[in-house]
Parts: C-alpha cells; sequence; structure tokens
C-alpha cells in the first residue's frame, strides 16, 4: 500500500453517486468530432459528436477581455496560422479568425450551449499554467453556464479550479486531470497526491498510457469515477476499457 493511501483516504470524500454517476455513462469525443476538414473544438465538430449521440470534452482558453474560448492551445500560431498568443486579442477578434485550411472559425462556450441543449454531457478542460490567474477562467466558465440546463462538469490539471467551483459555484460537478510524464505537472508520485489532496475531486481523468495506477483504481474504488484520455487506438481503447469507467476518444479510438 501506498504511504500516501490513508491521506488519500482521509482528505478525499466519497463523492455523491446523483451527481457523479452520468459520467461514467458516456464515451466523450475529444475536443469534438473533429477531422477531415473539421477541426478540433470547433462547432462543427460538437454538432458531429451531438450527432453521433457522443459526450463532448472541450478546451478553455480566456480570452483578453475575460471570455471562455473554445481553443486548447496558448498559442493560436498551430491552430489558425496567426502568431501569439490567444489572450492577447479580445472575444470579438477570435471570433473573425479561421482554423487553417478551414471556414470554421474560434468560438466562444456561450456559442456551444445552444447547440448541445443539454442533449449530451459537456466536459470542460480549463487550461492553466504556472503563473496564471486561472480564477478569471472559472469565472469565465461559470459566467456562460448560468442557466444552462444539461449535464456538464469542469476539470483541469490545475487544483484551483477544483477549489474554485466548491467555493462559488458547488453545483458543478468537479474533476482533476493527470499525468505521469514530464508534459504534465504531476510526474511524481508525491505531486500526484498533492494535487489530489488540494484539489478533493469528484472524479478524476487520468492519462491513459498511465494506466493502471493504484492511486487512481483506489480513488475509483472509494466512488470516483474515472475518465481516461486520450483513447485513439485499438489498443488504447482495449487498455483503457479496463482500468478505467469511460473513455475520451478521437481518431482511430471511436468505436
Amino acid at each position: 500500500m501506498s504511504p500516501f493511501a490513508p491521506l488519500d483516504r482521509l482528505i478525499v470524500a466519497a463523492p455523491d453517486p446523483d451527481r457523479v454517476g452520468w459520467l461514467r455513462d458516456w464515451t466523450y469525443a475529444h475536443r469534438g468530432l473533429h477531422g477531415a476538414g473539421v477541426p478540433e473544438n470547433s462547432l462543427a465538430g460538437f454538432a458531429l459528436a451531438v450527432e453521433r449521440g457522443m459526450g463532448i470534452e472541450c478546451d478553455i482558453q480566456r480570452s483578453r477581455d475575460g471570455c471562455a474560448m473554445l481553443v486548447h492551445d496558448w498559442e493560436l500560431e498551430r491552430l489558425t496560422g496567426v502568431h501569439g498568443p490567444l489572450a492577447e486579442h479580445s472575444a470579438e477578434e477570435l471570433a473573425q479568425i479561421a482554423f487553417l485550411d478551414s471556414e470554421h472559425k474560434l468560438a466562444r462556450l456561450d456559442d456551444l450551449l445552444p447547440i448541445v441543449s443539454g442533449q449530451v454531457p459537456i466536459l470542460i478542460e480549463i487550461k492553466s499554467k504556472r503563473g496564471y490567474d486561472v480564477q478569471r477562467s472559472c469565472r469565465a466558465v461559470a459566467e456562460a453556464l448560468e442557466g444552462y440546463v444539461g449535464k456538464y462538469a469542469v476539470m483541469s490539471f490545475d487544483p484551483r479550479v477544483c477549489i474554485w467551483f466548491a467555493e462559488h459555484a458547488p453545483d458543478t460537478v468537479r474533476g482533476l486531470v493527470m499525468r505521469e510524464d514530464e508534459v504534465g505537472m504531476t510526474q511524481k508520485a508525491w505531486q500526484r497526491h498533492i494535487a489530489l489532496w488540494a484539489a478533493r475531486p469528484e472524479f478524476i481523468a487520468y492519462h491513459v498510457a498511465a494506466l493502471p495506477n493504484p492511486m487512481v483504481a483506489a480513488m475509483r474504488e472509494r466512488g470516483l469515477p474515472v475518465l481516461t484520455w486520450t483513447v485513439n487506438s485499438p489498443e488504447s481503447r482495449a487498455h483503457g476499457g479496463r482500468h478505467a469507467d469511460a473513455l475520451v476518444v478521437e481518431g482511430d479510438g471511436l468505436a
């Protein structure tokens, strides 16, 4: 048994099954159903996911004027060819920028909600990094979701997201995203446990390549739904299915 396990059980409460049970019932389209001319995190890709009856996973960056934008990267170049940080642009300016080789344009979380309209659940990953005022992004997401009727949850690598929503929007289901390589903030076991204790999440989204993991297995046994990403092959689909409750998929990971 991990020396951290007793503290995990002491600090992280078992979630209310009525709040989180739905997370296990869906397969989620990673950044929408993108590919073949349909960009990631585009309204077109999300609409395709709804048509297919899949849950949606989307990313949130914050515009200069504080709007929740459906974009993964901090820099615009990979997705649009535009140089510079997304955060230097207003939401109105960003809405005029098209994805590379596409007529589809960047969009806000506000634009996605009427497309989904409660038909499928939405996983909203709020991007963060060291020194970033992620609380402003949390506020932007909460404001966009105000009055929305449908299943949704927020999640992040940053424990501050769970903390903010627990305090300011406690009805929102909240999760912690983790991975074990140098890309994330939780490469070492002690970092993962500290993040878990700080966030006190209601579910975990764990990198499929890092499963199985004893901490994750223990939290799953405690009642926290475990999602895994990014499932992009038949092999990772089978592997994720053995160790998690729900899959976040793209490409060849689709059933």
